[in-house]
């Protein structure tokens, strides 16, 4: 993936409405973990309805949840 394409992938939070709570947080995968977790998302997305901040919100609880913090 190109530095041009991250960019645009990466610079999601600018189209987050005001007031939504919300707060970027970036991570630094490789090119194929990035491909994995878009794929995977959008199966999500589009199997359940819900939003992809949603999925995102979910991903890190299960993390957090798993070392216990």
């Amino acid at each position: 993936m190109t530095k041009e394409k991250r960019a645009k992938i990466g610079d999601q939070s600018a189209q987050l409405p005001e007031g939504t709570g919300l707060r970027e947080l970036k991570l630094f995968l490789r090119d194929d973990l990035v491909r994995a977790w878009q794929r995977c998302s959008w199966i999500i997305v589009n199997e359940t309805g819900c939003e992809r901040t949603d999925i995102m919100e979910e991903m890190v609880l299960d993390f957090l949840r798993k070392y216990n913090c």
